[in-house]
Formats: C-alpha cells, sequence, structure tokens
C-alpha cells in the first residue's frame, strides 16, 4: 500500500479512538476525523469529505447509524485514491430474526457492507458482537453505577468482545497484508448471562451488582417513566432481544484469526475498567 494517513472515522468513539491509540502507538500517521477536527468531517455534509480523504490510503469507517451514507462515502474514497477500507459492521446480518431487519441501523450495516465488496478497493470487514464496553462506557453504565442491571434479557448469554480486540483487529486489517476480502466475526472466549457479567463487575469493583430480570412490558414501562418516546424504548427492547432468545451466546474466531491469539476475556475487561475508575461515578 502506498505511504498515506489512514483516516479513522468515529474517532472518538469506544472503537475509534482505540485504533486511533493504537496507531500512534505503532507510529503509524493517522487523521481522526469528526465534526470538531481539522479539517473537520460531517457525514451528513458531504462537501466535508474530499479535505478529510486528502492523501489517505486507508480509512477505518464507522458507519453513521441509521443513515444510508456509507457507500457514497466509499466510492468517493476510492476515487480519491484510498486503496484500503475497514468497515464497523454487526453481528446477525446473515441471521434470520436476529434484529429488526427493516430497521434502519440494519439498513446501514447491509448496504455498508455491500458498497464496501463493490468498491474496488482491498476491504475488509468487522463484524463484533456486544461491547463488554458497554458497560463502562455507554448502554448499561448508569445501571451498574446504581447497582442494578434492570433488563429483558431473561437467562441469555452474550460472547461480550473487548473493545480493545476489535480495535487490534481493525488495526490489523489497516496496516498489514492478508486481510483483504476478510469477514472477521468477533467474540470474546465465552458466554456470560448478564447475571455473570454483574458478577464479574461485582468481584472487580469490590460492590454488588446484581441483575433484576424484567418481562418486555415491565421494561418499556420503566423506560416510558425515565421519559423515553413509546418508539425509542421499544427499540431498546428490540435490540436486547436477541440475548433473551438465546440468539448472542455462540463464540466467533474472528480475533484468532485475525490476530492469531484468543480474545480478551470479560473478567480481563472488568478488571481494566475497575482499575481505571470506569465506574468510580
Amino acid at each position: 500500500m502506498t505511504q498515506g494517513p489512514v483516516l479513522v472515522l468515529g474517532g472518538t468513539g469506544k472503537s475509534g479512538r482505540r485504533v486511533a491509540s493504537l496507531l500512534r502507538a505503532q507510529g503509524t500517521p493517522f487523521r481522526p476525523a469528526s465534526r470538531s477536527g481539522e479539517p473537520p468531517f460531517d457525514w451528513t455534509d458531504p462537501t466535508t469529505w474530499d479535505l478529510a480523504l486528502k492523501d489517505v490510503k486507508a480509512v477505518y469507517v464507522v458507519p453513521l447509524d441509521g443513515a444510508v451514507l456509507t457507500r457514497p462515502f466509499v466510492e468517493r474514497a476510492v476515487e480519491l485514491g484510498v486503496e484500503r477500507i475497514v468497515l464497523l459492521s454487526g453481528r446477525g446480518l446473515d441471521t434470520p430474526g436476529y434484529a429488526d431487519e427493516d430497521g434502519d441501523v440494519g439498513e446501514t450495516h447491509r448496504d455498508g457492507e455491500r458498497a464496501v465488496r463493490a468498491c474496488g478497493a482491498a476491504w475488509t470487514i468487522v463484524r463484533p458482537g456486544w461491547f463488554a464496553q458497554n458497560f463502562s462506557e455507554g448502554f448499561f453504565r448508569d445501571a451498574v453505577l446504581a447497582g442494578e442491571l434492570r433488563l429483558p434479557a431473561g437467562d441469555g448469554a452474550v460472547s461480550f468482545v473487548d473493545a480493545e480486540d476489535i480495535a487490534a483487529v481493525a488495526v490489523a486489517a489497516l496496516t498489514e497484508d492478508g486481510h483483504a476480502g476478510q469477514v472477521y466475526e468477533l467474540s470474546g472466549p465465552r458466554a456470560l448471562t448478564i447475571a455473570e457479567a454483574a458478577a464479574e463487575i461485582s468481584r472487580a469493583t469490590g460492590r454488588e451488582v446484581r441483575y433484576v430480570p424484567l418481562t418486555t412490558d415491565e421494561y418499556v414501562a420503566e423506560l416510558l417513566g425515565q421519559g423515553l418516546p413509546l418508539p425509542d424504548a421499544r427499540a431498546y427492547d428490540t435490540i436486547i432481544s436477541p440475548i433473551r432468545r438465546g440468539m448472542d451466546a455462540h463464540l466467533s474466531d474472528g480475533v484468532q484469526r485475525a490476530l492469531g491469539r484468543r480474545p480478551r476475556d470479560f473478567a480481563d475487561f472488568a478488571a481494566r475498567a475497575a482499575a481505571a475508575g470506569a465506574w468510580d461515578g
């Protein structure tokens, strides 16, 4: 690949900032893309794309959920000389009934994958399952701080993947040969129920975090009570539904195939997050 900076979309997000950190550590020039960056990048403003792509030869693409913009961006990137594209996608695209097949987020990923495969550049698709970091940086963090994970997940298990592994796979695909045309399905080394994940966090933090199973109706009602609109409350339930239906427990071999090692365990994630003060709030 011709030398040039790596463009990292979503450079401040869970995976993007880790990709940027790994690139920095190995001395690979990169350009984090954001609306506040220099030059600024805005998914919804194509006039910002060309400057962000100037002299770039490889791109880590974190799509804009709910929008079908990956295709025009990728096409423009290849026109401007990008030779390698690594796309962050999602688990379950090939699994009927996994999630809302007519939903906007699913279409973002499906169309993005089709666009990348047809773009003419070397491509790699990364499909992680649930991020372990949802407990420390996002979706579940407030519940952990409150000591109760109140979710309609039943007794379903999840093979949570560490975002550090997602970033490591992405950086390997961005900077090394041998990953073109690969689809890497990523998971952790074992599946845990939400109760087991809560127990791991409890051990790491020294304070009790417990799982309180809810019915769908109870969960939606609680979200409505917190001020969420009904469509959003139902959308959250839809996101969690594959867990209670037993569709998130399977293990994937993408980390092993891409990096030649086992993925990080959830217990290791919890220990690191606790040591870094992720749950000190």
